[in-house]
């Protein structure tokens, strides 16, 4: 293989393991499995100094997946190429049921010399930071929903019912503070369930805060502010969908932008 070739790496990625596979970019070369190394910083050292012995040129490319961007930071950091694409747009052949990690490895190396795979957005340190303070407050309300549900149904199942008109407004909490069960093991899970409910508020509350207050020093904090000038757009929203969205400037016309 000549020094001056370029080598494509396919690495199939998990929590304590890479399998790893690789191709020469001549088109007379076979896909090769390496085997298979961990997941530390020297292990990958290891990895890219065998392969820069059988071409100058390395380029990466894995899954995008539960283990995030890690590898991909810790390789361009090195000065590597390196490819993360989406699972959905790897192509795949009709009936090809059988997955195991080598021939996934095998598989993104052969497609990433022939062209076939498309990478994926991979957000800075400090977006996918705001991405994930976001994300932990969608977390909060969602276990917020799911405590006053079931707080509601253990109501409902016990016929205790409130009369009034809004639920968890000041008169609703004056009401359940107030509310007895008819055992003392019912009044037991009651009180539980409305801890639960405050714990999860409290808990909304303070993400929601550490958002805004995170946000105001965040490079992409004027898009945000320009996002708060459509009606109905408050500030979490915008918020939460810049961080998602990440640099703007990736997309080359409006029509990109809403596919996406």
């Amino acid at each position: 293989m000549s020094q001056s070739s370029t080598l494509y790496v396919g690495l199939d990625v998990h929590k304590d393991s890479i399998a790893v596979a690789y191709i020469a970019k001549d088109h007379e070369a076979h896909v090769i499995s390496y085997g298979t190394i961990g997941t530390r910083h020297a292990d990958i050292d290891q990895l890219t100094r065998k392969l820069q012995s059988k071409a100058k040129r390395l380029v990466f490319v894995y899954e995008a997946g539960p283990c995030g961007y890690w590898l991909y930071r810790y390789l361009t950091k090195k000065g590597y190429d390196c490819w993360v694409v989406a699972p959905s747009l790897i192509p795949k052949k009709a009936g090809d049921r059988v997955k195991t990690d080598r021939r996934d490895a095998l598989q993104l190396a052969r497609l990433m010399r022939s062209g076939d795979l498309t990478p994926v957005y991979v957000p800075k340190v400090e977006d996918e930071a705001i991405r994930d303070l976001g994300r932990a407050r969608e977390d909060a309300l969602r276990d917020l929903k799911a405590a006053k549900f079931r707080l509601k149904a253990f109501l409902l199942r016990h016929d205790i019912r409130y009369t009034g008109q809004a639920t968890w407004h000041p008169a609703h909490l004056r009401w359940l503070s107030a509310v007895v069960c008819p055992t003392p093991a019912q009044q037991i899970v009651f009180q539980e369930y409305v801890r639960a409910v405050n714990e999860h508020t409290e808990r909304l509350q303070r993400l929601e805060q550490e958002l805004h207050e995170h946000v105001q020093t965040w490079r992409l904090h004027p898009v945000v502010e320009a996002l708060q000038a459509l009606r109905g757009v408050q500030c979490t929203v915008a918020v939460t969908t810049v961080a998602e969205l990440g640099d703007l400037t990736r997309f080359d016309t409006p029509r990109q932008l809403m596919a996406y």
